[in-house]
């Protein structure tokens, strides 16, 4: 009799390896729960999830290898996936055990990437997904056949419902005691390939020419161990739904309506929770803000820079959380891939094709993973065109002052449809914008062949709310500790260069100045006026004040100039500056004034309105075309190996960000505006 293999011992590096759609992360997710992160490759920018595999009490290192359908790369995401299973050097140590997870419903396709593992003599057990949608359409997979055909073990799961996650660990165990020791691959009556090849190759020289065996092989290997009954061919759900949503007319329709209702739902859903957080926070500096009257400076610091900056950093957080719940939902249903389809007609009169729209998609949350999303365009022409427009889709960081000018100029004065509806156009903006860049770009600039557009539509399901709630986390996780850091340093950047200098014989002056002229004026606008002349004479006023000429053809004036300039490191942080800018006197309660009543009634030295309807949508036009964003910078240079293209980018980005100011400013002065 036989006896089990002691499990290992030791803690081990394990690949999630597969085709994309195999159900791959959400079996990741499955099998390490919470006990993620996210980071880099070593020495590559492209992202990489790892977690904590715990077996019989020892804690493997499990990775989640980018999808890829070959070991021959045509990407660089694919390259890097390529290169960390076959353990390429600048890529860590290679894995030990590979977990390849293979699609029942598309097993022909996903063996061929599973015959280049094992001709090259990896160690490697099978995960298989999707059986209970190969069931659906009335077919039965033998997974002992199976095993017995690839001599390795076999593992039925289904990664959602964690349904053989605890027979999968079992078999992980075994194969890190014992590694399976992969046996030729073999057609009827012939060994398919000869003695499993060396692991140390390298992925370009996986041999091109069994291509049309290994397809052979997959084919033979389906036809072996899938039954099908019966039945009369019919429509699959799938297909009658995409005669609808891939329709050339109705198709494009119901995209629109999705990406309105998507945006709509940002704006309305996000606001009574901004609220709550900002209540919270006007709560706690009432309450701190009386036992610092003592110290005016402590209590200005306190409240206006560090309560005001967490605060602000804070209230993006339903934003994010919103924006990356419609993106998880509407890519576990299967749509993404359908609106990338949709997408290629457009893009593709520009030069790009349908790829490019997942990477743009994902700008919309934040340029930086979207540009690093852009390996997986096939070729380096399409690469680069993606990379130079992605921050032109409206990120994450521009909602809060599309939310706060909207709310302050546009809802009072149209109605919540009309904010609604702003709140839409600003982000179609950035892909109407792209087009013709794209276009003008890959005529002048980038010239090329745009290559053909290829793309799996995965069936449609019902979601894996385990995984939207984990992605979600994630990245306000990575919000927090990362972008949270640089918007709270940031704002109390902003409020020293604001506060300094502040000369107690200034401000006394200009107290009696005022007085003298306004006899009537209550203390709250004596302090409103001292604080304004102080925050005018600051090193952040000085130099607003210094570059204002420039920017008065737009309508904004030193003060909305000095938050674009505040803002140059992060977008984010245009809505603290603005805070500190307008709110740093308190009313008798101690509370920080609404920035939106701000702004409405702010006036300018000849007591016309600061910003009126037309140059309020003109600083949004602004910030939705310019790059005011050093980490996007920063990858751009990354992802280019050169500082040439981030210049190019921020200097047409912002040429056409103040053109467009412009043009709205002037058009709102012929209205009278």
């Amino acid at each position: 009799m036989s006896r089990a293999p002691a499990p290992a011992t030791h803690a081990a590096r394990i690949a999630v390896v597969g085709n994309p759609n195999a159900g791959k992360t959400t079996l990741f997710n499955a099998l390490t729960g919470a006990r993620q992160k996210v980071a880099n490759y070593p020495g590559v920018t492209v992202e990489r999830i790892s977690g904590s595999l715990v077996i019989d009490g020892v804690r493997h290192e499990l990775i989640d290898v980018p999808g890829l359908y070959s070991l021959r790369a045509v990407s660089e995401d694919e390259r890097v996936a390529s290169g960390v299973i076959l353990g390429a050097e600048g890529l860590g140590e290679a894995p030990e055990l590979l977990v390849c997870v293979l699609d029942a419903s598309n097993l022909e396709r996903n063996l061929y990437l599973y015959a280049q593992i094992a001709e090259i003599g990896l160690p490697a057990i099978v995960a298989l997904t999707m059986e209970d949608r190969l069931e659906g359409s009335g077919r039965h997979i033998d997974a002992n056949r199976l095993s017995e055909i690839l001599g390795t073990r076999v593992v039925k799961v289904i990664g959602h419902k964690e349904r053989g996650v605890e027979e999968l660990k079992r078999a992980v165990a075994e194969a890190l005691a014992v590694p399976p020791a992969p046996k030729p691959l073999s057609m009827p009556g012939a060994p398919l390939f000869d003695t499993p090849q060396p692991r140390e190759r390298q992925p370009a020289e996986v041999a091109i020419d069994r291509v049309p065996v290994r397809y052979a092989w997959a084919r033979m290997v389906a036809e072996n161990v899938i039954e099908t009954e019966p039945l009369h061919r019919r429509l699959s759900p799938t297909d009658r739904i995409d005669r609808i949503l891939t329709h050339r007319v109705f198709g494009l329709a119901i995209f629109a309506a999705v990406m309105y209702l998507v945006f709509q739902s940002i704006y309305t859903f996000a606001q009574p929770i901004m609220g709550g957080i900002k209540f919270v926070f006007d709560r706690v500096s009432g309450a701190i803000g009386p036992h610092l009257d003592g110290i005016p400076v402590v209590k200005s610091f306190v409240c206006d820079g560090l309560l005001s900056g967490l605060s602000a950093m804070l209230q993006f957080l339903p934003q994010i959380l919103i924006l990356f719940f419609f993106i998880s939902l509407l890519e576990g249903t299967g749509y993404l891939a359908r609106a990338a389809f949709l997408m290629d007609r457009l893009l593709g009169w520009c030069g790009l094709n349908g790829r490019a729209f997942i990477p743009l998609l994902s700008s919309f949350a934040c340029a930086i993973p979207g540009m690093m999303a852009a390996r997986v365009m096939p070729d380096s022409r399409s690469r680069l065109a993606t990379i130079l427009v992605a921050p032109l889709m409206s990120c994450s960081a521009r909602l809060p002052v599309y939310i706060m000018l909207i709310g302050a100029f546009i809802e009072p004065r149209f109605g919540a449809f009309w904010a609604g509806f702003t709140l839409y156009a600003m982000h179609l903006l950035g892909m109407v914008v792209a087009v013709p860049i794209v276009w003008l770009l890959s005529r002048t600039i980038i010239k090329g062949k745009r290559l053909p557009f290829v793309l799996e539509l995965p069936p449609y399901q019902l979601p894996k709310w385990k995984d939207i709630w984990l992605a979600m986390y994630f990245r306000a996780r990575v919000f927090v500790t990362v972008a949270g850091t640089t918007i709270v340093v940031t704002a109390i950047v902003i409020w020293t260069l604001s506060y300094f200098p502040r000369p107690l014989v200034k401000a006394e002056q200009y107290r009696a100045e005022y007085r003298l002229a306004h006899k009537e004026a209550t203390r709250e606008v004596v302090d409103h006026y001292v604080d304004q002349r102080q925050l005018s004479n600051s090193f952040l006023g000085q130099f607003g004040r210094a570059i204002e000429p420039a920017f008065a053809p737009a309508g904004f004036d030193w003060r909305i100039t000095t938050a674009i300039v505040a803002a140059f490191p992060a977008r984010e942080n245009v809505v603290p500056a603005l805070g500190i800018i307008f709110s740093l006197g308190h009313d008798v309660e101690g509370n920080t004034p609404d920035m939106r009543r701000a702004l409405q009634e702010e006036k300018r030295a000849d007591n016309r309105p600061l910003l009126t309807p037309f140059s309020a949508v003109g600083l949004m036009v602004f910030f939705a075309l310019c790059c005011q964003c050093m980490s996007t910078l920063a990858t751009a240079k990354r992802e280019t190996n050169s500082w040439k293209w981030p210049i190019f980018m921020f200097t047409y980005m912002t040429s056409l960000a103040y053109l467009g100011a412009v043009t709205v400013n002037q058009i709102g002065r012929l209205f009278g505006q």
